[in-house]
């Protein structure tokens, strides 16, 4: 059993400067999941239900067939979430481990998961779905790679699609004393997604101002 004493997001921190120090900034994922897995770590970021921000906007808003992508899915509540309401969804993890513990948490999932890194997406996503949700991936690896990260997630949304982002706000934070991860997104980085023909619908700050939420079209 993973030591109660040991900080979740400290711990973190520690595996994504291993990670860094090697230049792979998604290199602590893999190592985290499996740990988790065979539980000796706790993933800081887990909460065992979806995104309120997403649960609250899907309602109302049927799939009926259309293609979705969860990015960096975790362990898949959003991707779920996404499934029974309609929407045809597939899903992608660095994590190997992170996959795995997916399917044996959900045997019986209609989702399509696979392990795919963000920084090199399979080519067939590019321009492919009608819904793409990223949620605190981005922020999960550093400021350096974000911008890489984002036109990532930009090229997944189909002409006519849309993309949602949540993400802790950077301006509800203290930059002086903050050590990531996360490394939190600016407003600048969230209007950012709108490249390549995607624009800004809405952007909001919710949490009592500790995050972002954005929708974009293309």
């Amino acid at each position: 059993m993973p030591d109660d004493a040991i900080d979740p997001d400290e711990e973190a921190r520690r595996r994504a400067g291993l990670a860094l120090a090697n230049g792979d900034p998604t290199g602590w994922f893999e190592p985290l999941y499996a740990a988790a897995e065979a539980g000796e770590a706790v993933l800081p970021w887990y909460r065992g239900e979806p995104s309120p921000e997403l649960a609250a906007w899907v309602a109302g808003r049927p799939g009926n067939g259309r293609r979705a992508l969860v990015v960096g899915c975790g362990m898949a509540d959003d991707a779920e979430l996404l499934a029974a309401a309609g929407y045809e969804t597939s899903a992608f993890d660095v994590s190997p481990s992170a996959i795995k513990a997916v399917l044996n948490r959900f045997p019986d999932t209609v989702v399509s998961y696979r392990t795919a890194d963000l920084l090199t997406p399979p080519a067939e996503f590019h321009y492919a779905f009608d819904l793409v949700v990223e949620i605190m991936t981005v922020q999960s690896m550093p400021k350096d790679v974000h911008d890489p990260a984002i036109a990532s997630v930009s090229g997944f949304v189909a002409p006519g699609g849309t993309l949602v982002v949540g993400a802790v706000a950077e301006e509800s934070i203290d930059l002086d004393t903050w050590e990531g991860p996360p490394w939190p997104l600016s407003k600048a980085e969230v209007e950012s997604f709108a490249r390549d023909g995607v624009t800004v619908t809405s952007l909001d700050r919710v949490r009592d101002d500790s995050r972002w939420w954005a929708e974009f079209s293309r």
